[in-house]
C-alpha cells in the first residue's frame, strides 16, 4: 500500500479484498430493505445486520468503533446520522429511516448506506430520497483521475441546492480502506479551496447527507445522534468507491447489483 499526500493507494488485491467487504456490505442492505416496513421497532434491523454477519463470518465495522454501541446506524425522519436502533422506536408510514452499515472482511471496511421509505411517504420527502441519491452519482462521476476531491463536494452541491434541498457540512466522506476513516476527507459541499488530487488505487467513501430545510444539525445528548436543527427530514445514501484509469468503480455493489431507491434522474443510470 503506498501514500500520496497522505493518502493510501490500493493495489489490485486490495481492492479486491475492499470489494469483497463492500459486496457483504451492500448485501446485508439489501436485507435490511426487504424488512422495513410499518410496526416493526427499528431494533429489527439491528438483528438482521447482526444475523447476516454471524452467517458471513465477519464482524460489523461500525460494533465497539470509537465505542458505538451497534451494528448499524439507524436515522429516523430528522436523524441524519449516527442515530441508534431501539426496541421502543416502532416505524410508521410515511417515516424515513436511514441505515449506515459496514463490516470487516480480511482487513478491509465496507461502507454503505441508503434511506428506505417506511410505507407511503409524503411527495416532499420521496423528493428528498430521489434528489439524495441521485446526488450520490453525480458526485461519484467525478471522482476521476486528475480531479481535485472538492470537485465530487462542488458537483453534489450545485445538484441538491438546484433542487431545493440542503447539504449538511458538519459530516462528510472520507477515504476507506485498512481503517473506518481515511484520508482524504470527501466533502458534500465545496469548501472553496484546492484539495487532494485524486489517482489510480484511490478509494473513498462518497455520501451526501441532505435535508429538507438548514443543513445545520445539532446532536442529541446520547452524544451521537445528529439531527437537522429545524427537525425537517433528512436523508443520506452512501457508495464507496474506486478510482480507476478508467473511470470509477462503484465497490458497494451487492449480489442483487445496484439497487435504487428510484430511477428518474439520469444521473442514477450513468454508472450502472
Amino acid at each position: 500500500m503506498k501514500k500520496f499526500q497522505g493518502v493510501f493507494i490500493k493495489n489490485s488485491r486490495e481492492i479486491e479484498n475492499l470489494r469483497e467487504a463492500d459486496r457483504l456490505t451492500a448485501n446485508v442492505l439489501d436485507a435490511i430493505g426487504d424488512e422495513v416496513r410499518p410496526g416493526i421497532p427499528s431494533w429489527h434491523l439491528e438483528e438482521v445486520a447482526r444475523d447476516l454477519c454471524a452467517q458471513y463470518g465477519v464482524e460489523p465495522a461500525f460494533l465497539g468503533y470509537q465505542n458505538y454501541p451497534f451494528a448499524i446506524c439507524c436515522s429516523i425522519n430528522e436523524a441524519v446520522v449516527h442515530g441508534f436502533p431501539s426496541k421502543d422506536r416502532i416505524l410508521r408510514e410515511g417515516d424515513i429511516v436511514s441505515v449506515d452499515f459496514g463490516v470487516r472482511y480480511n482487513g478491509m471496511v465496507g461502507d454503505s448506506a441508503r434511506t428506505y421509505p417506511v410505507g407511503q411517504i409524503s411527495e416532499t420527502a420521496d423528493r428528498l430520497l430521489c434528489v439524495t441519491e441521485a446526488a450520490l452519482y453525480v458526485g461519484i462521476e467525478k471522482a476521476v483521475q486528475g480531479n481535485d476531491v472538492y470537485a465530487i463536494g462542488r458537483a453534489i452541491q450545485n445538484f441538491v441546492e438546484g433542487h431545493g434541498f440542503g447539504v449538511v457540512r458538519r459530516y462528510v466522506g472520507h477515504g476507506v480502506g485498512a481503517t473506518m476513516h481515511e484520508k482524504p476527507e470527501v466533502p458534500n459541499y465545496d469548501p472553496g479551496v484546492r484539495g487532494v488530487q485524486l489517482r489510480n488505487g484511490m478509494c473513498i467513501a462518497i455520501e451526501p447527507m441532505v435535508t429538507e430545510g438548514t443543513w445545520e444539525v445539532d446532536v442529541l445528548p446520547d452524544n451521537w445522534t445528529a439531527v437537522t436543527q429545524d427537525r425537517k427530514y433528512a436523508a443520506h445514501f452512501e457508495h464507496s468507491v474506486a478510482v480507476t484509469s478508467s473511470g470509477p468503480t462503484i465497490l458497494s455493489v451487492g449480489d442483487r447489483g445496484i439497487v435504487r431507491y428510484k430511477s428518474q434522474y439520469p444521473e442514477i443510470n450513468k454508472l450502472a
